[in-house]
């Protein structure tokens, strides 16, 4: 009893050092776990997101101490020149609203893309509109990477046709899947090889100087976006035709086959060229101007 008594606080001690590692133990697990939910660095997380494309617009602690980026440009004044545009009489203003309306309402996803050749210097033109659209500061950070090179087109088909299949098969699940099974889509994809053009539109996540700083590009992921709405516009008043597509975990394949460096991540791959002899769309109707816009 006397050695029991003795003991006895060397084990509640020791007891009370055991607990006091477990708990900061399972704390330090639950932080750890949440920075990596945070990060979405499990691909378990959320299957669907494409890990390649983060749009951290941001310069992080970390990144601001290793003295790599470009300082502040406060200060340096750009020249302002006068700006106007042909002021039209409103009937006029209407006939070319309707006019571009009707246009842009043909637009469609189409899948069957004839191989017959379209003049490069229009799809100059088509990438010069797209590169008018507004982008944070100015910082324009945009690649459009056009291949036409047979080889290249099929090495492109089968890193996207590897990948769209582990989509389909595992990350997208069945509810996605079901979605698309009404537009008839799958994992192969017959028009990278047949569209005379794939146009690659990469964001530049920063940008880099003559002088080898990294540049911050503000917004960069939706001032991409809005040149690739331009760009599908701009497709459309020449008669070409396209199908969006953003193929999912393909980007730093792609990047590597087509030696972009590793600020460029891919948003959106364009096959372009005319509608195939017999193609088809499906019939689909859009939502009235009511379900699409409020007006107050």
């Amino acid at each position: 009893m006397a050695l029991l008594s003795v003991l006895t606080p060397v084990l509640a001690v020791v007891l009370c050092m055991i607990i006091g590692f477990m708990f900061v133990k399972s704390r330090q697990t639950e932080t750890s776990s949440q920075g990596k939910t945070k990060g979405c660095s499990k691909v378990g997380f959320k299957p669907w997101v494409d890990e390649d494309l983060q749009d951290e617009t941001e310069i992080t602690a970390r990144e601001e101490e290793d003295g790599e980026w470009a300082g502040s440009t406060e200060g340096e004044d750009v020249a302002h020149v006068p700006y106007s545009l042909p002021r039209y009489p409103e009937d006029k203003m209407l006939q070319r609203a309707q006019e571009f309306y009707t246009l842009m309402n043909q637009r469609r996803s189409v899948r069957f893309i004839s191989p017959e050749p379209v003049p490069r210097e229009v799809i100059d033109n088509v990438i010069r509109t797209a590169g008018t659209a507004p982008s944070g500061a100015h910082t324009e950070p945009w690649t459009f990477v056009v291949v036409s090179d047979p080889e290249t087109k099929h090495q492109v088909r089968l890193i996207v046709e590897e990948e769209e299949e582990i989509n389909y098969r595992q990350r997208m699940g069945d509810k996605w899947v079901h979605d698309l099974a009404k537009l008839r889509t799958n994992w192969i994809k017959e028009y990278l090889d047949e569209a005379p053009y794939l146009v690659l539109i990469f964001k530049q996540t920063y940008g880099i100087l003559p002088n080898g700083k990294k540049n911050t590009h503000y917004y960069n992921e939706i001032s991409v976006s809005i040149s690739c709405g331009i760009l599908l516009a701009a497709l459309q008043n020449v008669g070409l035709v396209t199908v969006t597509t953003t193929p999912l975990n393909c980007g730093p394949q792609l990047r590597l086959l087509l030696k972009r460096p590793t600020n460029e991540k891919l948003l959106m791959l364009l096959p372009v060229g005319y509608p195939a002899s017999g193609a088809t769309v499906p019939d689909l109707k859009r939502k009235p101007l009511d379900d699409i816009m409020v007006h107050m």
